[in-house]
């Protein structure tokens, strides 16, 4: 299971939020996390930056999983670790919808050869109190703020379950895991269809602590000159 939330810089002041996304398996292990590398636009007011340290494929029962959020997966460098790390599933919450962000499910199946979950929120009007001001005041005059448009995508780049548009539900579709393989052999974008005598990725995956104790650190060596009186 994937779940998102916000979470609190517990490791430091604990007070600055992250978009971050949890991966539980099926004994309710938490197996991995995700904080997004780049709030978007109006994110920036909440969240903070990601480092690379979360960016992982993780090993579950039924398939490699992993995960980019929301507009992560307009990042084509972020996208292809996850290919070159083996991911066979792979999970893509977002608060976007319509036929750009459905199109860029398909070419990231399709890119990946991987199935790819997308979810995001349906949000009706009604879903909004009243009493918040900013109802009448600010949101567009329409019944769906966010149609939804949750979906699942084979690795051939083809709807296999939903769109789901404009309501609340849960999507099911069957995995066949010949499919997380077979179709690379046309097309494997991290394995005979990339040229890394061409092209080469650097993935930065230290921690980047907001604050270092000195016992944390490696002790500087110290450089003697062998020959003195040159």
């Amino acid at each position: 299971m994937a779940i998102g939330v916000n979470e609190a810089n517990a490791e430091a002041s604990g007070a600055t939020l992250y978009n971050t996304t949890v991966l539980i398996d099926a004994t309710g292990e938490i197996v991995g996390k995700h904080r997004k590398l780049v709030p978007t636009a109006g994110e920036r007011l909440v969240h903070g930056m990601g480092d690379g340290s979360t960016l992982a494929v993780h090993e579950l029962a039924f398939g490699r999983v992993s995960c980019l959020i929301c507009w992560e997966n307009y990042m084509p460098l972020a996208r292809y670790a996850m290919w070159a790390w083996g991911a066979q599933i792979h999970v893509a919450p977002t608060w976007d919808r319509g036929e750009p962000w459905l199109s860029t499910l398909r070419h990231t199946a399709k890119e990946g050869r991987v199935y790819v979950i997308g979810c995001c929120s349906a949000v009706h009007r009604d879903d909004i109190p009243d009493r918040f001001g900013f109802k009448e005041k600010y949101l567009p005059a329409t019944d769906w703020l966010n149609p939804g448009d949750s979906a699942i995508v084979d690795p051939d780049g083809k709807h296999i379950a939903g769109p789901a548009q404009k309501q609340e539900t849960i999507l099911y579709a069957e995995i066949d895991p010949a499919q997380m393989r077979g179709p690379r052999f046309q097309l494997d974008t991290a394995g005979h269809y990339a040229r890394p005598d061409v092209f080469q990725l650097l993935v930065d995956r230290r921690e980047r602590p907001m604050i270092r104790g000195a016992e944390d650190s490696a002790p500087e060596r110290l450089i003697l000159d062998e020959n003195p009186d040159d």
